[in-house]
């Protein structure tokens, strides 16, 4: 459900993030590493740091405004 709107936040942001999904259970390592419990979860990260974590399927315009808010700090 939330795959199309990641892929078309993808698509409109793809000068300025990279997006990267990944599979937990073929990856079950990283998914204890950052303690996801629920899918969808959605991570922000900056600067190689977690700085937001969306869990759930949201609507399109919270990620968008979530990530305009790492994006202006540049």
């Amino acid at each position: 459900m939330v795959a199309t709107v990641v892929d078309e936040i993808a698509s409109e942001y793809s000068e300025s993030v990279k997006v990267v999904k990944v599979n937990t259970d073929e990856n079950p390592s990283t998914a204890a590493f950052y303690g996801i419990r629920s899918i969808p979860t959605l991570m922000i990260f900056h600067e190689g740091q977690r700085v937001d974590t969306v869990i759930g399927a949201v609507p399109k315009s919270t990620l968008s405004n979530k990530l305009q808010e790492y994006l202006k700090e540049k």
